[in-house]
């Protein structure tokens, strides 16, 4: 009976560790804004975005219909920030930038901790411990600190970056639209390369969005006073650093507001990179002894994903609606947007809801919180 107990627990924890993999490629959340001025025949599903662990995704279709000549799908992402701004919002990429950014180390990190808890041996579960934050703490110090270390990130965040940043970078590229003038930066690099992008491949390629990325930070150093430029090194602190900086500026340019904003985020990401390290530490040797408070820390924050989600979601639409710089062009008072359901901000009605994978997130917790009863029992008749 124990051991049968055991290997359905386990069983529970494997299929929970699919759906954690599953849930990070998955829109979690969609918001959408509906108004007059976008018709339902052209836009169906209104403005729409689709909240990923990475990034902000657009979530608008092409619209397939004869009165409608639509080559490729509206930029919704583009086309709610271009909405947002009027009344002082800041960029969609302005928030959950450290999450996003430490998104793939952290659902790894919560993988091997449930694989640590799978293992009742003490011995073994320091092992496979040890050797899973090991592995963790190698790859984000690598992505991180080291240079060229985006090259490590996850693509979609990679994307993700490319498609928030929609500026310009040089005055030859001023009448340009931005995925022209994308498109324009990507061409002159490679053929300074030597070489062409892939036709069809240049926006979506990871590779691709790196040299974008490159190109863009160094046009963007020479207009810098000199002294100022920093050379490019390609690490994901830099990256953070200089494009929520670029985020934050794209439509309120106030280096006197925006300067201190970036310092704090720089100080907050660098903190949580040595608060992962620390957590790994204590979580190797305090989890030795099954059934300790340690022991169930390695499920607990999996178990807690949903809720834990809805908190940082929740407290970043709090930011977005008391955070509204004074450049808008519209004076609203600070508000809370809708975190679930359906609200109304001027002529726009905001639709808020769970997606994909918040419902994985929801499965993930009934199955971890089946396997930590039946540890419990199992633990408790052992006593």
């Amino acid at each position: 009976m124990d051991t049968k107990r055991t290997v359905i627990a386990n069983l529970l924890v494997l299929a929970a560790i699919g759906l954690l993999a599953a849930i990070y490629y998955s829109p979690i959340w969609w918001v959408s804004l509906t108004a007059p001025n976008y018709p339902e025949e052209a836009f169906p599903d209104g403005v729409r975005i689709h909240f990923h662990m990475n990034g902000v995704f657009n979530g608008c279709k092409k619209v397939e219909k004869a009165e409608i000549l639509e080559e490729e799908a509206l930029d919704c992402v583009h086309e709610m920030d271009t909405i947002n701004h009027y009344v002082g919002m800041y960029p969609i990429a302005a928030g959950g930038v450290v999450e996003r950014a430490f998104s793939p180390f952290l659902v790894s990190m919560l993988g091997v901790m449930l694989l640590g808890f799978m293992v009742n041996r003490p011995l073994v579960r320091t092992a496979v411990l040890g050797v899973g934050f090991a592995l963790i703490a190698g790859w984000m110090t690598l992505t991180w600190y080291t240079g060229n270390g985006l090259q490590y990130q996850n693509a979609g965040y990679v994307s993700a970056l490319v498609t928030a940043l929609d500026q310009d970078t040089s005055k030859e590229e001023e009448d340009l639209s931005p995925g022209a003038a994308i498109i324009a930066r990507l061409k002159a690099s490679m053929e300074e390369g030597g070489g062409k992008p892939e036709q069809g491949k240049a926006e979506s390629d990871k590779a691709g969005n790196l040299e974008h990325l490159r190109v863009t930070f160094e046009k963007d150093q020479e207009r810098k006073a000199p002294g100022q430029a920093q050379p490019w090194k390609g690490s994901g602190a830099q990256m953070l650093a200089w494009h929520y900086g670029k985020t934050l500026a794209r439509y309120f340019n106030v280096p006197d507001e925006i300067r201190p904003m970036v310092a704090n985020m720089t100080l907050a990401a660098n903190a949580v990179f040595w608060g992962i390290i620390a957590a790994m530490v204590l979580l190797l040797f305090g989890a030795r002894r099954t059934g300790s408070l340690l022991y169930w820390m390695l499920l607990l924050p999996a178990l807690l994903l949903p809720l834990l989600f809805l908190v940082d979601y929740s407290a970043w639409l709090w930011w977005y609606g008391h955070r509204l710089n004074d450049m808008g062009a519209f004076t609203v008072k600070p508000f809370m947007p809708t975190v679930f359901g359906d609200g109304k901000v001027a002529q726009f009605t905001t639709h808020s809801y769970p997606y994909i994978g918040f419902g994985l997130m929801l499965l993930m917790s009934l199955l971890l919180g089946i396997a930590a009863l039946l540890r419990r029992k199992q633990l408790a008749e052992q006593d």
